[in-house]
């Protein structure tokens, strides 16, 4: 059986060995077999590194590949999970028919004006005469539509959206070309130079992605804790709804409704650094 180092697994797949790392962290990647102080990997890697990046270059995240990986190890085919081959990822383009569209705009509102702005904001690109759309906008306009919220409020939304994730896009491209890309442009090698860079921008892509899906949770959670707030809905002592003992863990504050504490000052941060880790409470 062949074994590789984690440099030479990192050379044979095109990433680096950080990435691979990382993939092992999120559970996507299972561990290599030790000797010693030393790693190896075999055909199995290999092979779970493959398809991680077609699964990747299909539009799924870390995340679901990982509850995929854990699927197919319990005996499930990745066929049977995600429909991998067949069916379409997230971010590919399908076909969108006259029913479809009547699904996603509510109340009856079908009127080409509206097919023309998803058009014009990108939502919808024309094949041979057919409109076709990502996978998750069709996800996600089926469920708005299921909430009646008027279609052009969704549009406008959308735009807004897109210049919110076109600034935070610009951000970690500009963070990549501060800190990434002058090393990068010292190698004299192109063909190195681009293999780097495409493995870099890989992995500053779903370093993104995850920041940017955690701030937004955290953003939710204030969000419907105000919006609760404001509604008079959070439980107080007099009121103890039902769904009270089954809490939904994106709005865990609306449940618990936790104390923080107060930020420390500069001292006691540093008091705080300088602590050692098996001073922490258990």
């Amino acid at each position: 059986m062949e074994q590789l180092t984690v440099d030479e697994l990192a050379v044979r797949v095109g990433l680096p060995g950080s990435t691979i790392r990382m993939y092992q962290t999120k559970g996507v990647l299972h561990p290599p077999r030790r000797q010693g102080r030393v790693a190896h990997y075999d055909a199995s890697h290999l092979e779970r590194l493959a398809l991680v990046q077609r699964l990747q270059a299909r539009g799924f995240s870390l995340p679901a590949i990982a509850e995929l990986v854990k699927a197919r190890e319990e005996g499930a085919s990745v066929a049977a999970v995600l429909g991998v081959g067949d069916a379409e990822g997230p971010d590919d383009w399908v076909r969108v028919r006259v029913r479809d569209i009547r699904r996603l705009v509510p109340l009856g509102d079908v009127r080409p004006s509206i097919i023309t702005k998803a058009s014009q904001l990108g939502l919808i690109r024309w094949r041979r005469g057919w409109p076709h759309a990502r996978r998750w906008a069709l996800e996600a306009g089926s469920r708005l539509a299921t909430l009646l919220v008027p279609s052009d409020d969704v549009l406008d939304s959308f735009a807004d959206l897109r210049r919110s994730t076109d600034a935070i896009a610009a951000n970690f491209v500009e963070l990549f070309e501060r800190h990434l890309w002058p090393k990068l442009a010292e190698n004299a090698d192109q063909e190195d130079q681009l293999d780097r860079m495409r493995a870099l921008l890989v992995e500053l892509t779903y370093t993104a992605e995850t920041a940017v899906v955690g701030t937004l949770r955290e953003s939710i959670r204030d969000a419907a804790e105000e919006f609760a707030r404001r509604h008079r809905l959070v439980p107080g002592d007099d009121f103890r709804p039902a769904w009270l003992d089954e809490p939904v863990p994106i709005a865990e504050r609306l449940v618990e409704a936790p104390e923080d504490d107060e930020v420390p000052d500069e001292p006691a941060i540093r008091r705080f650094l300088d602590r050692d880790d098996q001073d922490e409470p258990r």
